[in-house]
């Protein structure tokens, strides 16, 4: 045996028998949390802290340059650039490279009402009716489930080719005599809007729909028997019961909804790649092209835009957190 491998066997001869045993010993029970955290935490730090640290210093920064210590310092200009408009409201007024990012906001904005209020409204539908007694109800619940399981890009990919102008629903429309609708290009970009939230919707729906679900069965049958004993409706019982019980749950629907709605890109990009136009370019669209997309490359540009997005996001979740607390009384 070489000197190295009797070593190595005096070291872990000399390692205690139960190490976490040894570690609560040495740190205490009350510290061991950390322990088991400490995995995660170095992780956690390396792939989000780092990140976002890094993109500070290149929102700072100018220039195509990757590298951050080849980047020259700009200080806010990148800020400046996004946030000078003479009309916030019209994206025309701002200087080139603002605009689409304004033009980015307001669709963002537009499509974040739109589909989260659709979103919430469909998916507590579908789980009401889900919850209910109904017909193969286990294959149903897999069926509005199965398109969350699906990738996005997939997704995008199955729905442009039904959409395209030789697609399946041009086919069905000439079939019944109409003609044929560029559904995803036509000016001035109203369909393509629509599709993009319809399809959004379908994708996601299931998932929101299932949390729901969980919800109304956490509610107690006994309060419904009670309220038909007397003499409660349906719509009753759904605005005196169900509602006010399953709020704490539609409050998280609404707050995850709405975080996802803000980061909407893959579906989109594969779907129109932000057309017609400017008419389904979002926030994340405007940092993809603006830091990978367009020549030149403005990374600096691209984590402003990010960094104001975050804070955007940040400010709703918090509002929303707020809110809810109010109304819960907490």
């Amino acid at each position: 045996m070489t000197r190295a491998a009797a070593g190595l066997c005096r070291a872990l001869a000399a390692l205690p028998e139960r190490p976490m045993l040894f570690l609560q010993r040495r740190l205490g029970v009350q510290r061991m949390g950390y322990v088991f955290l400490l995995p995660n935490l170095l992780l956690f730090s390396l792939f989000t802290f780092a990140p976002m640290l890094l993109n500070g210093w290149y929102a700072l920064t100018v220039g195509g340059e990757i590298a951050p210590a080849r980047r020259e310092y700009a200080g806010l200009e990148n800020f400046r650039l996004l946030l000078d408009c003479e009309n916030h409201w019209e994206p025309n007024s701002c200087r080139a490279g603002g605009d689409f990012f304004w033009r980015g906001i307001w669709n963002t904005a537009f499509f974040v009402a739109v589909q989260v209020g659709l979103m919430t409204g469909i998916s507590l539908v579908t789980a009401l009716v889900l919850n209910r007694k109904i017909f193969a109800r286990g294959f149903w619940r897999a069926v509005f489930f199965y398109p969350v399981m699906l990738s996005p890009v997939v997704v995008a990919l199955i729905w442009k080719w039904i959409l395209e102008r030789r697609g399946v629903l041009n086919s069905i429309v000439e079939f019944f005599g109409g003609a044929p609708v560029n559904w995803l290009i036509a000016p001035p970009g109203d369909w393509a809007m629509f599709w993009v939230i319809f399809i959004s919707i379908w994708a996601h729906m299931g998932f929101y729909t299932l949390i729901l679900l969980a919800g109304l069965q956490s509610v107690p049958p006994d309060i419904y028997e009670a309220a038909e004993m007397d003499g409660a409706g349906a719509w009753r019982k759904f605005r005196r019961i169900t509602l006010p019980l399953l709020m704490p749950t539609l409050l998280v629907v609404v707050l995850l909804a709405m975080i996802k709605a803000f980061q909407v890109f893959d579906e989109v990009w594969v779907l129109t790649g932000g057309g017609p136009g400017t008419a389904t370019t979002f926030v994340m669209q405007f940092i993809y092209s603006t830091g990978f997309s367009d020549s030149p490359r403005r990374f600096g540009l691209a984590a402003a835009a990010s960094f104001l997005l975050a804070g955007i996001v940040l400010a709703f979740t918090l509002a929303q957190l707020r809110a809810s607390r109010a109304r819960l009384g907490g």
